[in-house]
């Protein structure tokens, strides 16, 4: 069998930028076991596996451990694949999820547009070990799917080198968004670490702005927002709080073209 692999840097314009992911259009389902195993050899933070259904697509996101419920830049890198390679010219594409309903994305001037839920963060206990674990103490601390922890300066996001084996032994949550305001046109920057998911750091994180934009939207007092994942590598998203959704848009380049043989 022979499965086409596309490998597509998200949330950046130029190749080597964003958040790498792969994507690898299915005629049928594969077991579990093997899109695991898929993923797994490709070694990057998120592989997609998408499938036609009428209309639509189902979508489904693995790491390199495990299969997750919500998956931006790898999102964001499906649809690319599918205006680019398997339906030049649609200007829209929704996915059907398997715990994070429909997702729809579609082209906006340059860029393409994630329509995706809301997930805004709520006060919290500060979990025993995160500040140890972090090597720098938060302003505040919030929660969600993730937890966020909120600096006063991008230095102190920029800065941070967490210890990633104690974050993976923190319990109750998927990850740690650590985020602070920016600077110039750059209204907040970001960093995520899920090392209990296989993702030390992830360069460039879609579903992580699901909870920073209603944040930073209450806190601005302004729906509309530009922001900046400093990784190594750098994404820029933008971003719009739309009620209990929000939009996430960013641009893709295409880095490899290839076939996967099982």
């Amino acid at each position: 069998m022979r499965l086409p692999l596309y490998q597509i840097d998200a949330f950046t314009a130029r190749r080597f930028g964003g958040n790498p992911a792969a994507v690898v259009p299915l005629a049928e389902w594969l077991p579990d076991a093997t899109l695991q195993a898929i993923a797994a050899e490709n070694n990057l933070s998120e592989t997609a596996f998408l499938r036609r259904e009428g209309e639509d697509y189902a979508l489904r996101w693995f790491t390199p451990t495990v299969e997750v419920d919500l998956c931006g830049h790898a999102t964001l890198a499906s649809a690319f694949a599918v205006f680019r390679f398997l339906e030049p010219g649609r200007e829209r594409v929704r996915f059907r999820t398997l715990k994070a309903g429909t997702l729809t994305v579609a082209r906006q001037g340059e860029l393409l547009a994630m329509d995706f839920p809301s997930r805004p963060p709520r006060p919290c206990a500060l979990p025993a070990g995160l500040v140890a674990a972090l090597r720098k103490a938060p302003a505040t601390v919030l929660a969600a799917r993730d937890l966020l922890a909120v600096y006063a300066r991008e230095e102190d996001v920029a800065d941070l080198a967490p210890d990633t084996a104690a974050l993976a032994a923190l319990d109750g949550h998927y990850a740690v968004i650590v985020t602070a305001p920016g600077t110039g046109e750059i209204d907040f920057v970001s960093r995520f670490f899920a090392p209990r998911q296989g993702i030390p750091e992830d360069p460039v994180t879609g579903s992580a702005h699901c909870t920073l934009i209603p944040y930073w939207a209450e806190r601005l007092g302004r729906t509309a927002l530009t922001a900046r994942q400093i990784s190594a590598r750098v994404g820029d998203l933008r971003c719009e709080l739309q009620g209990e959704r929000v939009s996430i848009a960013g641009a893709c380049a295409l880095y490899l073209e290839g076939t996967i043989t099982l």
